[in-house]
């Protein structure tokens, strides 16, 4: 029992104690670099020196403090930039009256552990409270910072869950856009998002597929070049390597150096904070690796800290995205003159150390860089911006100032900084979109040198994404200076763009921008450069020799300009007009016997007959069209009967003279001259009847055919119905080997002059050039179908004329004692 009152006793002793002591401190409190009172307190982080020595950790001692040095001037602009917004917000009658703004700027030196310590004392302030417990507000309302993102998105994580806003003028990771991880942090300056998507729309805008690819390998670079990549790649650019690194990491930044030497690309995308791309480039300098046209980012693109004596060699010709530069009016003034007696008034107290100002003193007549400034003009929004917010929260009015005594807690603050909208001296209105960030506007720089040997960043362009789509991006691309100085843009594809005629292959296990260029097939074309596929040239259609064009195919027929055409109209006609001298030939020796005895009647019908077989081969020849088609197989069927009929009628008339001189024998009287005309007449009618059938039912008519050559179009004559073209060629045919028959019956009569047996050797002709005639007639191509066509007609025709007639003339011209009454009735052949 005494055990446990003593332990009752004990606890109740202890737990008063607690209650007694104050807040304390652990470790050693940490002060502002620049601060000044004021009713409200804006709180800053900056990285005004960019190295920090960093202590030893070993846990035998106490830690020595955190110890920084080179002084950034970019982040020490940005802080008298901040100091000015304030300084002016406090002379301002209208905003903020009777209120006054103070500040505490910290210097994080680029270190995490600096800016975490930093982001703490700015919650809890440097000293200890007076009282029993710890203060449970921030000593400031708001903070603008960080400058790097990574270092912004610790920043925002540990005053997240107290609401306390942030406002960074140049953290752009799109990552910062999350407003469920970041739901307190708004920026003045856009987010990376339309930056990256830029990057790759400049890149492709110059025609360049093959880039190496370099970031910084923090929040700010990854969630760059990630965008970067993913656009890339849905406008068809391809990385060729993609490496990162931070510039603590030296043996890394060398193997990125090496990775850039053995690629091939000569367009680099640089996604670096302005300290990465100092680290690199310090590697490229010292290995003298030039010609390379490096893209930027506004991180270094415009960093004056970058220009030295052999930077340009590596740099010169760099283009990339700067933020918009624009001039705050009294600013360069007061950076010469206000801000060293207002921001250093309390330079002697005691709790700081006077060695931290030293390199702040060297640059305080240095004013050469103060209009090269491009990110102020975001500090002076952030601190105007907060000052509206607190404006519209303290009730101020211009009569009755602003309720000093309300209290603003920071989600009051954050509420009001999403409705805020106003216009900054400079003529810019700021506002804040849903995701906490400004529409992105940039100026496209390009890295050029003056006659007198310094560098500038000439504007050639902008990116405005408050433009519609088609007036987001321009360029003037007439003022660019491109790598080493040169005016000539460089080259940079894996594979050179495939021309017209030719379609992209992929190379197999590499990137698609390397790729052979393929011919078109036949028939197929790509009129496009760096085509993907060929397209198929439509059914009349065909590709031209270069295979960028379709172009109507050649159509193909025998024409009568051509020589084959020339050549078999001279012998069509040559055969007609030496039927007709034949024919003359007969007329005036119409009274001879050997005219009268092979029945001049039917010879003159066989002659014309013969005249229209060599014509009809006319039409065959030219352009067909409907009336040419029908005319041209119609006229040879008909013409070829009449010529067969007539041939036919004389050889039965052989036939019947022969039995008619046997005793007895009245036969002649049956096929008299009445007969013969009578059967060559329904011979032919016959023909007629079936070419009447053929054309009614289907004629033959113009097709163009495009089977049998792919690159030209056969214009010939479909016959229609092929039944009735092979009835056309079948009759012609049996009436053919009737007479040949018959003619080969009555060749051994024993007349001295008998024509059955010339009738025998001209069907014997006729018949073996149409059966040669089926098979070349099947397998001729285009226009060498109707020249054998003709060549069947003209030879036939030829050997029916030779063989029939040639014999008779030769008597009438050359032999004619023989063409007597006697000799043709000699019943022994003539010696002759």
């Amino acid at each position: 029992m005494l055990l446990f009152l003593y332990s009752v006793l004990s606890l109740y002793h202890l737990n008063t104690k607690a209650e007694n002591t104050l807040c304390q401190m652990i470790g050693n409190p940490k002060y502002p670099l620049l601060s000044k009172d004021g009713d409200i307190t804006i709180g800053a982080l900056f990285v005004i020196h960019s190295e920090v020595s960093l202590p030893s950790f070993a846990f035998t001692q106490k830690p020595n403090l955190l110890s920084c040095s080179s002084l950034n001037i970019k982040d020490f602009r940005l802080a008298q930039t901040m100091i000015f917004a304030i300084e002016e917000i406090n002379k301002n009658t209208n905003l903020l009256p009777n209120i006054s703004v103070g500040y505490q700027i910290y210097d994080t030196c680029g270190s995490r552990f600096h800016s975490m310590s930093a982001t703490m004392a700015l919650m809890n302030g440097p000293k200890n409270s007076e009282g029993y417990t710890c203060n449970e507000q921030s000593s400031v309302h708001a903070i603008v910072g960080e400058t790097e993102s990574s270092n912004t998105i610790i920043l925002s994580r540990t005053t997240g869950p107290f609401k306390i806003p942030v406002i960074s003028p140049t953290a752009t990771c799109e990552c910062l856009s999350n407003r469920k991880e970041f739901p307190s942090f708004f920026r003045t300056i856009a987010s990376d998002y339309h930056q990256s998507r830029a990057l790759a729309y400049i890149v492709k805008h110059f025609g360049w597929t093959w880039v190496g690819a370099v970031n910084s390998d923090n929040d700010y670079g990854n969630n760059g070049m990630a965008t970067f990549q993913k656009t890339a790649k849905e406008v068809q650019i391809c990385v060729e390597y993609s490496v990162k690194f931070i510039r603590t990491e030296t043996e890394k930044i060398r193997n990125v150096v090496n990775v850039i030497k053995k690629g091939t690309a000569k367009v680099i995308v640089a996604f670096l904070t302005g300290f990465e791309m100092k680290s690199l480039l310090e590697q490229l300098s010292s290995q003298n690796i030039t010609g390379l046209q490096m893209i930027g980012v506004e991180a270094w693109i415009t960093s004056k800290t970058l220009i030295t004596s052999k930077s340009f060699h590596v740099l010169g010709g760099s283009l990339g995205f700067a933020v918009r530069k624009i001039q705050i009016e009294g600013f360069a003034d007061y950076v010469m003159k206000a801000f060293w007696d207002t921001a250093f008034q309390s330079f002697s107290n005691a709790d700081l150390n006077y060695s931290q100002y030293q390199d702040l003193l060297l640059v305080k007549n240095y004013n050469e860089d103060v209009l090269e400034q491009r990110f102020v003009s975001y500090v002076y929004k952030a601190v105007y911006a907060l000052a509206h917010s607190l404006h519209s929260l303290l009730r101020c009015t211009e009569q009755g100032g602003c309720g000093k005594a309300l209290t603003i807690q920071p989600h009051q603050l954050v509420e009001a900084l999403r409705k805020v909208n106003f216009t900054v001296k400079m003529g810019d209105q700021v506002w804040f979109d849903s995701t906490g960030g400004v529409i992105a506007q940039y100026d496209v720089v390009n890295w050029q040198q003056n006659s007198d040997g310094s560098v500038q960043f000439q504007s050639v362009g902008y990116y405005d994404a408050s433009l519609s789509p088609d007036q987001r991006f321009m360029l003037n691309t007439e003022k660019i200076v491109w790598a080493g100085g040169q005016l000539e843009k460089p080259r940079s594809v894996c594979s050179e763009s495939c021309p017209p005629g030719t379609r992209k292959a992929s190379q197999k296990g590499r990137p698609v921008c390397c790729h052979d260029c393929i011919p078109c097939a036949d028939g197929e074309i790509s009129n496009e450069t760096d085509s993907n596929n060929c397209k198929q040239c439509p059914g009349e259609y065909w590709s031209n020799a270069n295979k960028n064009k379709c172009v109507t195919k050649a159509v193909e027929f025998l024409s009568f300009t051509e020589v084959m055409g020339i050549i078999l109209v001279f012998f069509s006609l040559f055969g007609a007009g030496l039927t007709v001298l034949v024919a003359i030939l007969f007329y005036s020796k119409k009274d001879t016997p050997i005219v009268k005895a092979n029945n001049s009647e039917l010879s003159f019908l066989l002659l014309f007959s013969l005249t229209l077989c060599f014509l009809c081969s006319i039409p065959f020849i030219g352009r067909p069209t409907q009336w040419s088609c029908m005319l041209r197989h119609t006229a040879f069927g008909i013409t070829f009967v009449l010529c067969i009929s007539c041939i036919l009628g004389k050889t039965i008339v052989v036939l019947m003279a022969f039995k008619a001189t046997l005793p007895g024998s009245n036969i002649m009287k049956w096929f008299g001259p009445v007969q013969q005309r009578l059967s060559v007449l329904a011979f032919t009618l016959i023909q007629g009847l079936i070419c009447v059938i053929w054309l009614t039912k289907s004629p033959p008519f113009p097709y163009k055919n495009m089977k049998y050559f792919q690159e030209q179009i056969i214009l010939e004559c479909s016959v229609g119905s092929t039944i009735g073209f092979w009835a056309v060629l079948g009759y012609i045919g049996l009436l053919a080997v009737l007479c040949f028959i018959l003619a080969f019956l009555a060749r051994t009569l024993p007349d001295n002059f008998n024509e059955a047996k010339f009738i025998t050797f001209s069907m014997l002709i006729f018949c073996a050039v149409w059966i040669t005639f089926i098979p070349a007639y099947v397998s001729s191509p285009g226009k060498l179908t109707v020249a054998v066509e003709i060549f069947a007609i003209l030879a036939s025709s030829f050997g029916l004329l030779f063989c029939i007639f040639a014999p008779k003339c030769y008597i009438i011209l050359l032999q004619p004692e023989q063409n007597t009454k006697q000799q043709m009735m000699a019943k022994t052949p003539s010696k002759i």
